[in-house]
Formats: C-alpha cells, structure tokens, sequence
C-alpha cells in the first residue's frame, strides 16, 4: 500500500469550519475519485496549541498508478478549494510513504 499523508495545522479561529468541511465536503470528495481505498485522520497530540491545531490525514492507494492519478487529475482541483477558503491560516506538508 501506498500512503498519501497530509499534514495540516490550521489556525484557532477557523479550526471548527475547518474541521466540518474536511469531514463533509474535503475528505469525501478525495475518496469519490476512487484513487484510494481508505483514509484515516489524526488529530496530533503533545504540540503548543495557542498557535493552531494539527491534523494529519493518511489517504491509502492500492498503487503508485493510482496515486499519480490523483495527483495529475484531482489534486490540483482540490487542493485549490482548500487553499481559496482558508487561504494564509493554515500550513502543511504532504509526504508519500510505502507500508512495511
């Protein structure tokens, strides 16, 4: 398996609209292009908080084919919507991993 992991720290004013619409509307529209067959989202633990709360979501493709799918033919669309409504109070990184 392949492991799509986004990790993303949003800002205390929007961390409740931010949470609703990943769960709603973000994350669902991420797992109805197929590309992946399951995902998981952590809330990270033992981190200063007064500044904003972290999150982590692990998206998980059956291969490489279908993660570079995603990345050529949905990514940019959806990473977009994020970005135009909660533009300059969040910061991420992605980081792809293979299960051992």
């Amino acid at each position: 398996m392949i492991v799509y992991s986004v990790t993303i720290k949003v800002e205390l004013e929007i961390h409740n609209d931010w949470l609703d619409w990943m769960k709603k509307v973000h994350i669902p529209d991420v797992m109805k292009t197929k590309k992946f067959v399951d995902y998981k989202m952590h809330r990270i633990l033992a981190e200063e908080e007064q500044s904003g709360i972290t999150y982590n979501v692990q998206y998980r493709a059956a291969s490489m084919t279908d993660y570079f799918d995603y990345q050529n033919d949905f990514a940019p669309k959806l990473q977009a919507a994020h970005t135009e409504r909660y533009k300059d109070k969040f910061v991420g990184f992605r980081t792809l991993l293979k299960e051992v």
